[in-house]
């Protein structure tokens, strides 16, 4: 996985190399006083969330 952004929440996104079926992985990941973590992974292009944990629906629509 490699760096991509840091935003201004802490909030980090990293992303992996292109898979062999065109996908590029994504992982969101977001400090949290109460539960350590909040964490998310899309692939893109299709846009496919999966393991979504401690992130609001709105919150994954603004990602």
């Amino acid at each position: 996985m490699y760096p991509f952004l840091t935003l201004d929440d802490n909030t980090e996104i990293v992303h992996s190399e292109m898979r062999s079926d065109g996908t590029v992985k994504v992982y969101i990941e977001k400090p949290d006083a109460k539960d350590c973590f909040h964490h998310a992974t899309c692939y893109l292009p299709d846009y496919k969330w999966e393991d979504i944990f401690g992130f609001s629906q709105e919150e994954i629509d603004k990602y």
